[in-house]
């Protein structure tokens, strides 16, 4: 199945999500990078997103390849340049990466404030890159290497919408019950 491109950084409002509905419950993708792999992180931070009510209704783990990262990361090198986008897709070609769909209330911005800023360095404590990572941005670029920030995750509705169907087919995704469902945070 192909994906239409998402908009770059749009920055309106959530608009619903890949679901149909306006309950405010919204699905996002959360990469586990290579970094939170090898570093064994990821049932802690797989428990940072449960606790948060968040449901997981897809997972994987999958080696990216050069096409995965340019489907990923379609309009990274536009954005910020070719050493960027080939420092991150160096990166992400390390080791495998666990893809996740996040099912929740809002759970693009849940997921976000969860996550912590994109430089661990200004994350704040209690965030998973303000806990588990340290990498400035500024020791990154000296280095002409991708931030190591443990985790990707959607910046809007939009871009989750265009990302999870990167990463999955419809069949892959899974509806079922849960006894928090509709619970706010």
């Amino acid at each position: 199945m192909l994906c239409a491109p998402a908009k770059r950084r749009a920055r309106s409002a959530p608009r619903g999500s890949s679901l149909s509905n306006d309950t405010g419950v919204e699905r996002t993708l959360v990469l586990l990078k290579p970094d939170a792999v090898a570093r064994g992180l990821v049932g802690r931070v797989i428990t940072r997103f449960e606790e948060a009510l968040l449901k997981i209704v897809a997972t994987k783990m999958v080696w990216m390849d050069a096409d995965l990262a340019k489907r990923h990361y379609f309009d990274l090198e536009e954005r910020f340049g070719p050493e960027v986008f080939n420092a991150m897709a160096a990166f992400m070609e390390t080791g495998p990466v666990i893809a996740l769909v996040l099912e929740g209330v809002e759970a693009v911005a849940c997921t976000r404030k969860i996550v912590g800023s994109t430089y661990p360095d200004q994350a704040p404590p209690g965030t998973i890159r303000g806990d588990f990572a340290h990498m400035s941005r500024a020791y990154a670029n000296a280095r002409g290497i991708a931030v190591a920030n443990l985790v990707h995750a959607s910046g809007n509705a939009e871009e989750a919408a265009h990302e999870i169907c990167v990463w999955f087919a419809k069949d892959e995704i899974h509806d079922y019950s849960s006894p928090f469902d509709g619970y706010s945070r």
